[in-house]
């Protein structure tokens, strides 16, 4: 496994300001391209100051490749806002036991990566 080295996440960064700076909004409304613009730079300011001080070669690979997996979806979709995902509701677990903490575990294991901070700064 290759380090990530830290041009490789300015990069990202650098990327990431240059994709917000030419975004369109699929509506084609000025208005809502603003307001998408606006939220690229903020939830990246957020995300990467709060990973600022990670040191662990395996977090900042995950949190790399959270950033590059978002990126691609914004793009192909052209949305900025994490894609929702939808998980099986934990109705038929009981209220405590194993069931209840296999089940969590479960729909913590499916999260996709790109959703894994979204949760965490939301």
């Amino acid at each position: 496994m290759i380090p990530v080295t830290r041009q490789e996440v300015l990069g990202l960064y650098r990327k990431i300001f240059r994709i917000a700076k030419k975004w369109q909004s699929a509506s084609g409304q000025i208005e809502e391209t603003i307001k998408e613009k606006e939220y690229i730079k903020s939830e990246a300011k957020t995300l990467f100051r709060k990973n600022k001080n990670v040191t662990d070669p395996k977090l900042i690979k995950q949190c790399v490749e959270e950033c590059e997996a978002r990126i691609e979806i914004g793009l192909h979709y052209n949305i900025p806002y994490p894609r929702p995902i939808h998980l099986p509701p934990m109705g038929l677990a009981h209220k405590q036991g194993r069931t209840l903490r296999h089940q969590e575990k479960l729909r913590k294991i499916s999260k996709p990566i790109y959703l894994k901070s979204h949760d965490e700064v939301s």
